[in-house]
């Protein structure tokens, strides 16, 4: 039932791409393909409306996964033609809305409270509308203004099964093609699905802007809305209701006076303080999600927290090596540390892809963001990746697709930036904090109070491994793969020489009752035995050969 209902679904999907005439331009499919799917669907006729109309519209009916994903690229129009990337941008916050009398019906069965009593005022023309849910202006009996975010209704049937349709089609990538094992898409689906499987839960969006409120707290860099916990459930989240510009109309911010190179550069910055110096990073920071306050020009606001991301700290030590090394054009550091964190292949000659790397990069060197072709540019990375085998890795791809929305956003702004020169102080001044011994000292510190826990455990751990060394029962474990291997040829070697004394003894046993006439049927079978014996100890191949060889 499960497989049908993914089957119906895909169908769906392609009746969908027919209506609104994409089968061709957006899959890329030879013409005699689309020749059957339209026979196939002969009353699905292309509507005359220009591309970038009907490749939203599409997304649109298609639902929440396919409005995030026309999102992703609308903060991208340097990768995309001019009249696609203006309709995309309209699925920020303009995706067609729910109606305002189910939201408030949603509001009461979730406060369990009819509206009256908890809003003075609630708007049931939407603010805004997304594609998870949608947001109410609203003044509560307190005085004060608020938003109110209400999920769209059934969004976790609908998003559930297009997360186990990816699933399903990203295992079957993998079956059908070995070289996209690299890209690892089942992994990068998994992580796709539980970030948006997280977001169907207000209450943990709410918990997600009061951490990033606490981390910039009295900033000047980013304002982050209260939270009002008391009407906050897992379908309603209320937040102080901020007023600021969108960050996406360049007319706008140049009449309020913004330094808009500023600008620019406080988003560079936003991003690394984020991820390492807080490593809890706002990862949907598309144009939709970001202000600017009239009041504090070059100040952002920030709103929808339902995506947030970490790293290790052994990824965000790798990551901030590996920013700074390519910084400084020190190439050969950039692909030893791929290596030594696991990113590509252990046996990549560090020269040839120090000197893939130098290819690619160094052209865009000394260049503002206006000048750099990206589209080029991913080009060339995505090729040097496939040829040194770099693998996707899961965990980084919310970063990456965080930075290009920074960098995409800092183009639209200031052309002229220069993203490395603005990056490059924030991490040098990271790393000297990271290697200051204060902060070793403060690090040590941290972890003396677990220590001293465990300290008084230690005279008893020091007189058992005594007390076992002198009754001989210390033994060190030292796992090895070529060990396990010796040890397996060994005792294969040690049961073919018992298979073959036991066989040479079966066999002169036989000859001895045949000689003697004895037992006939017993000496014969007798020696047949010592006979398949012999063989596999001679052979290596037989009933007593070890389960692993």
């Amino acid at each position: 039932m499960r497989q049908l209902k993914l089957l119906l679904r895909l169908i769906r999907i392609f009746q969908v791409l027919l209506r609104h005439g994409l089968d061709e331009w957006l899959l890329a499919w030879p013409g005699k393909a689309v020749r059957c799917l339209r026979q196939l669907f002969p009353s699905l006729s292309p509507p005359s409306f220009p591309r970038g109309q009907r490749i939203r519209q599409a997304l649109e009916e298609l639902g929440p996964i396919y409005v995030k994903f026309g999102q992703a690229l609308s903060t991208r129009p340097d990768l995309l033609p001019e009249d696609v990337a203006e309709e995309l941008a309209k699925l920020q916050d303009r995706v067609p809305p729910f109606p305002g009398e189910e939201a408030a019906a949603i509001v009461e069965t979730e406060l369990c409270a009819p509206l009256g009593s908890v809003f003075a005022e609630f708007d049931l023309t939407p603010l805004a509308s997304a594609s998870i849910a949608q947001v109410h202006a609203a003044r509560l009996k307190s005085g004060e203004e608020v938003v109110v975010k209400v999920l769209r209704p059934k969004i976790h049937v609908q998003i559930q099964q297009d997360l186990e349709l990816l699933a399903a089609l990203a295992r079957l990538l993998v079956r059908l093609a070995p070289e996209a094992r690299r890209l690892r898409p089942v992994e990068v689906v998994a992580e796709f699905a539980k970030t948006t499987l997280d977001e169907l839960d207000l209450v943990r969006e709410a918990a997600n802007c009061q951490e990033l409120r606490r981390h910039f707290e009295n900033s000047e860099l980013l304002y982050v809305p209260k939270v009002y916990w008391d009407f906050t459930r897992p379908k309603v989240l209320v937040l102080e209701r901020i007023r600021g510009l969108p960050v996406a109309d360049r007319k706008a911010l140049e009449a309020a006076g913004v330094d808009l190179k500023l600008l620019a550069e406080r988003g560079v910055q936003i991003f690394f303080t984020q991820v390492f110096r807080d490593n809890f990073f706002h990862a949907d920071m598309h144009p939709g999600n970001i202000f600017v306050d009239p009041d504090r020009p070059a100040r952002y606001l920030a709103v929808d927290f339902g995506i947030v991301a970490s790293l290790s700290e052994g990824d965000q030590y790798y990551l901030a090596a590996n920013l700074l090394a390519f910084f400084n054009r020190d190439y050969r550091k950039v692909a030893r540390m791929h290596v030594e964190s696991g990113w590509v292949p252990p046996d990549t000659r560090v020269d040839e892809f120090a000197s893939a790397i130098r290819a690619v990069c160094e052209p865009i060197f000394a260049k503002p963001l206006g000048e750099i072709s990206y589209g080029r540019l991913l080009l060339r990375l995505f090729q040097t990746a496939r040829r040194f085998r770099m693998e996707v890795q899961p965990q980084l791809v919310l970063l990456q697709k965080t930075l290009l929305q920074i960098e995409g956003l800092g183009r639209q702004l200031y052309p002229q930036l220069d993203l490395w020169q603005t990056a490059k102080p924030f991490l040098e001044d990271w790393f000297r904090q990271r290697m200051h011994p204060k902060t070793l000292w403060l690090r040590t510190a941290a972890e003396l109070p677990a220590l001293a826990e465990r300290l008084p455990e230690a005279p008893g751990w020091l007189l058992k491994l005594l007390d076992q060394a002198r009754q001989g029962q210390l033994r060190i474990e030292w796992q090895s793969k070529e060990l396990e291997e010796i040890k397996t040829r060994l005792d294969l070697n040690q049961r073919r020489t018992v298979a073959a004394i036991a066989g040479s003894g079966l066999l002169i046993s036989a000859s001895l009752l045949a000689g003697q006439g004895v037992l006939t049927p017993l000496a014969w079978g007798m020696a047949s035995l010592g006979g398949v014996w012999l063989t596999w100890a001679w052979r290596g191949r037989g009933p007593l050969k070890p389960e692993s060889d």
